[in-house]
């Protein structure tokens, strides 16, 4: 077609341009910015702000700003993500020591300004995450300075510190997890044991896990509420991710809108939660806690994502395996401590012991009468091949030159005693070494447990597992609203005044409640809380879905007139359908209904016989099974009933003699 572009017109390269840019931009802002790296669970800069720390580290407190400034030579971006980052870092109580007001994370109170407030390493830090050795180190942005590829951590500092984030096309959603059980999990690792791990927040409050798939799948997470007394109601800790500020919103918001009736709501949160809620007159504290949970942010659905950086690609995995990975990598990272440490000590030792054999030897004799450096080299090689015996290794041109450095004032205050003590404590540091290279796995179960026991009682569990029930909204909301049925005009709903309806029925709902209505001729429905709607001069029955609900009925059905008693419980159904609770004749007619589950009786008049002894008998209504219903029921009688009376409550009468008619078996 004339319209179709070559590959080479100026339109393809555009769109070709557009592509591969916007396919970096994505990979940079997956690896660079939004998503932490599995093996030291930090993000760029994170790991910045840690790394210019530690360069600034003296063990005295830095003004925040200074360390942002700093930061700034290895972060390209501006300096409020970076204090933002180090005040995040600071309010987890890790890694980062805090002096000043950082703000308040129950709360969502703001920090002071960077240069109001001052920070520095915490201990646990200084001892788990830094070795240059270890480290690997590029140019930064500018070419200026080194920063590290990742640190090497010897905590899971992902499932430690958890993380969120957004990138292009994904985004991330890591749990906080408690540093007692990380460790304990690395332990029972390194033992070849199962092991399972469950998030804990630092605002504490209750957890429901049930749906946790590791580090995926789905959590239910509640304030803890307390009841101080009967009109109040403390939170003393909040749901993950929530503030005091949040929470306020959503009850008032609920309360605003019928669902809840509070009378006041304080904040007292301090360093520790206290947000009272006081009720009003007619409200109870017992009773409005499920109505917090359903209506209320006191409890929230948490939907985990385990997104992060693996071998420089984005993967999902999840929080066992994820913790294997740290687990492994800190058993190589403390054999390649250990072997390095080897080569210091060795290299240490082999330095003392030329030294020891050059002096307590006198070897420094034998150069005296030579002129020349190479001669000098020379003689003291072949003056220490006799003693190689004594020696780490062979002697080189460096181990050479570092003993005809040594001065002769040294050579004379020589202690040879305590020369001996340092080989000797030299070498039991080698031989310690070598026996942890024996057995790596023992050395980290060792190092594990050692940070266990100094900084385990400081991490105490704060959130508490347990499993809870869904709250049912619709019996939680509050009956707000008067259902009104005017049996003269047919019509039903919450609009309908009371004075309309005297001649009807009423019953109190909530705007969230299905209403079951049942009509006199056997049809029943369920349909919402209407505000005025036309359903006919025949209803007989109405109110509120409820599960527990036991319906109690006598009716008349067929061509017979027979009557039949039964019972059921609320029925199944799709709203606004129509059902049926027996079959549908012009003399078909419900007698009685009653509701309740436990001493209901009624006194049914039959037709009179010539016959009979008696034309009434009484039915207990608790000698009838609970059935569906569907069911047809009992047969109160071969003889056609001509009126049912609700009796209950007033005393039993003697039995009538009535004769057993047969028929009166289950239909």
């Amino acid at each position: 077609m004339a319209n179709d572009k070559t590959p080479d017109q100026p339109q393809s390269r555009l769109h070709r341009l557009f592509d591969r840019n916007f396919l970096d931009y994505t990979a940079y802002v997956i690896r660079e910015r939004a998503i932490p790296d599995i093996d030291d669970g930090l993000k760029p800069v994170q790991r910045r702000i840690l790394q210019t720390l530690r360069n600034m580290d003296d063990g005295r407190y830095h003004k925040v700003a200074n360390v942002v400034g700093e930061t700034m030579k290895l972060h390209p971006h501006g300096d409020q993500s970076i204090f933002a980052a180090l005040v995040n870092l600071a309010n987890k109580e890790l890694l980062i020591d805090r002096q000043g007001n950082f703000g308040n994370t129950f709360t969502g109170d703001q920090a002071s300004a960077a240069r109001y407030i001052e920070c520095r390493l915490t201990p646990l830090a200084r001892e788990t995450l830094f070795n240059p050795d270890l480290t690997a180190f590029v140019d930064s942005y500018d070419g200026r300075m080194q920063e590290p590829v990742t640190l090497p951590a010897k905590l899971p500092l992902l499932l430690l510190l958890g993380a969120e984030g957004i990138a292009v096309g994904m985004a991330t959603k890591i749990m906080p997890h408690n540093f007692g059980e990380l460790l304990q999990a690395q332990i029972d690792c390194l033992d070849g044991k199962d092991f399972t791990l469950y998030p804990d927040f630092p605002g504490g409050g209750i957890v429901d896990a049930s749906s946790y798939e590791s580090g995926n799948g789905r959590l239910r997470c509640r304030a803890r509420l307390e009841l101080r007394d009967d009109k109040t109601i403390t939170v003393t800790e909040l749901p993950a991710g929530l503030t005091t500020e949040a929470l306020i919103e959503s009850v008032e918001r609920a309360a605003k809108a019928g669902k809840i009736k509070i009378a006041s709501i304080s904040d007292y949160t301090a360093e520790k939660v206290e947000v009272e809620i006081k009720l009003p007159r007619g409200m109870y504290a017992q009773d409005a806690l499920d109505a917090l949970y359903a209506f209320t942010d006191c409890e929230l659905s948490v939907s985990p994502n385990l997104v992060l950086i693996k071998d420089n690609m984005p993967c999902i995995m999840g929080v066992e395996e994820v913790l294997r990975h740290n687990t492994e990598k800190l058993r190589r990272d403390l054999e390649q401590e250990l072997r390095i440490e080897r080569g210091r000590l060795v290299d240490k030792l082999h330095a003392a012991t030329l030294e020891q054999v050059f002096i307590e030897e006198r070897l420094y004799k034998q150069i005296e009468e030579e002129s020349s450096s190479k001669a000098v080299n020379d003689a003291v090689r072949q003056a220490l091949e006799p003693f190689a015996g004594r020696l780490i290794r062979k002697p080189g041109k460096e181990d050479i030159e570092r003993l005809l450095d040594i001065r002769i004032k040294r050579i004379s205050r020589y202690d040879l005693n305590k020369q001996r003590k340092e080989i000797e404590e030299l070498r039991r540091s080698v031989a310690a070494i070598d026996k942890h290279l024996e057995d790596v796995t023992l050395y980290a179960k060792r190092h594990l447990q050692g940070l266990l026991d100094k900084y385990g009682p400081m991490f105490p569990r704060r959130s508490e597992l347990k499993a809870f029930d869904q709250v049912d909204a619709r019996e939680a909301a509050l009956s707000n609203l008067q259902l009104v049925y005017q049996r003269e005009s047919g019509f039903l709903g919450y609009k309908v005044s009371a004075e309309e309806g005297k001649d009807g029925l009423s019953a109190a709902c909530s705007e969230l409640d299905r209403i079951l209505l049942i009509f006199r001729d056997g049809l029943y429905k369920v349909i919402p809380a209407p505000d005025k709607l036309f359903v006919g001069p025949d209803l007989l029955w109405m109110g509120p879905v409820r599960k527990e609900l036991v319906f109690n009925l006598i009716y008349r059905s067929g061509a017979l007139n027979l009557s039949y008693v039964k019972r059921f419980r609320t029925p199944k159904f799709i709203l606004n359908k129509d059902y049926r609770l027996f079959e549908e004749h012009n003399r078909s007619v419900i007698q009685l209904l009653l509701v309740g589950e436990k001493g209901l009786r009624a006194k049914v008049s039959l037709v009179p016989s010539a016959r009979a002894r008696s034309n009434a008998l009484e039915i207990d209504f608790d000698e009838h099974l609970i059935k569906g219903e569907a069911a047809q029921g009992k047969r109160v009688s071969e003889r056609a009933v001509r009126k049912v009376t609700d009796i209950t409550g007033l005393p039993k009468q003697a039995a009538p003699a009535v004769p057993v008619l047969p028929g009166l078996g289950q239909s």
